[in-house]
C-alpha cells in the first residue's frame, strides 16, 4: 500500500492511499488507525490533481552517518563500531518537487541518497524480534549535506540542517523488505550513486533497537539509514532524483536562495 500527504486543489491537506493514477483521501492519518480500519474520506482525487507533499510530519529526524563501508572509504574514514547516530532538525523536510535550496554559507553541497523507515507507534527499547513492528512503512530520503561545512565544524548539525535539507517521498511504502533494495541517485539523469540496503553495516532491526535504547521514536519520526558511495556536488540547475526499488522516485530542484 502506497500511503500519500497530498494538497488538494482548495488548499485542503489529508492523508491518503494512492492506486494507480487515483489519490484516495482518508479519514485521519495512518498514525491514527491500523491500516486495515482507514475509512475513505469523501471521493477519489486523480494523482494529477493533487500537490505530494512530505508523507509524514516528524518531531525528530534521525540519520545514521558511514554506514556503508564504501561510502566511509571515500571519505577516508573508519566504519564505525556501533551506528553513528545524529539529528536533523524537522525544519529541514521539504517534499516532493520541493526545491533544494542553497546556502550562500557553503561552496559544497552534495547528495546523498537514503531508504527512510517511518514510523507508526510509539517505540522504546525495541527487540530484534519486534524492531519492525513499529513502522508504518518506508520512503526515500536524502541528505543533503554541506560537506565543506560538516568537515570545518567537526560536528554535523550545521552541515545537515538547513532548511529544505532533507526531501523526503514521494509516499510511504507499508510492503517493503528493507534488507534488499537498491537505493540511488541520479542528477540531470546521470547515475551519481547506486547500491543496494544489503551492503548496509547495521541493518533496519539493529539500528532500531540501537537508537530505541537512547530515545524514544514518536509517530511519524523517521530514520534514515545511511547513503552508498558516490555523494557529489549539487548547483542550481540540477534536479535530484533519489530511488529506492520498491519505493519510487523523490525528484527535487536544486536552487539559490532568495535574494
Amino acid at each position: 500500500m502506497r500511503i500519500a500527504r497530498a494538497q488538494g486543489v482548495g488548499g485542503e491537506i489529508f492523508y491518503g492511499i494512492i492506486t494507480d493514477e487515483w489519490f484516495q483521501p482518508i479519514v485521519g492519518s495512518p498514525f491514527e488507525h491500523e491500516l486495515d480500519t482507514m475509512q475513505p474520506l469523501g471521493q477519489p482525487m486523480a494523482l494529477s490533481s493533487v500537490r505530494l507533499l512530505a508523507p509524514c510530519q516528524p518531531s525528530k529526524i534521525v540519520c545514521v552517518g558511514r554506514n556503508y563501508a564504501e561510502h566511509a572509504a571515500e571519505h577516508g574514514v573508519e566504519v564505525p563500531k556501533e551506528p553513528l547516530i545524529f539529528l536533523k532538525p524537522p525544519s529541514a523536510v521539504a517534499g516532493p518537487n520541493d526545491p533544494i535550496v542553497l546556502t550562500s554559507l557553503s561552496q559544497q553541497v552534495e547528495h546523498e541518497a537514503e531508504l527512510v523507515a517511518v514510523v507508526r507507534v510509539r517505540a522504546r527499547r525495541l527487540t530484534l524480534e519486534n524492531a519492525l513492528d513499529c513502522l508504518l512503512g518506508y520512503t526515500c530520503g536524502n541528505d543533503v549535506t554541506a560537506r565543506d561545512l560538516q568537515r570545518r565544524d567537526g560536528q554535523w548539525s550545521r552541515a545537515k540542517g538547513f532548511d529544505t535539507f532533507c526531501p523526503l517521498g514521494p509516499w510511504i511504502e507499508t510492503e517493503l523488505d528493507p534488507s534488499d533494495q537498491e537505493v540511488s541517485c541520479r542528477v540531470n539523469g546521470q547515475v551519481r550513486q547506486q547500491g543496494s540496503t544489503r551492503d548496509m553495516v547495521f541493518d533496519m532491526k539493529a539500528l532500531l533497537v540501537y537508537v530505541t535504547a537512547v530515545m524514544t521514536l514518536e509517530p511519524g519520526d523517521v530514520l534514515m539509514t545511511g547513503t552508498p558511495s558516490g555523494v557529489s556536488p549539487i548547483v542550481s540547475g540540477d534536479v535530484v532524483d533519489v530511488s529506492v526499488s520498491g519505493v519510487g522516485v523523490l525528484r527535487n530542484p536544486v536552487q539559490l536562495p532568495a535574494v
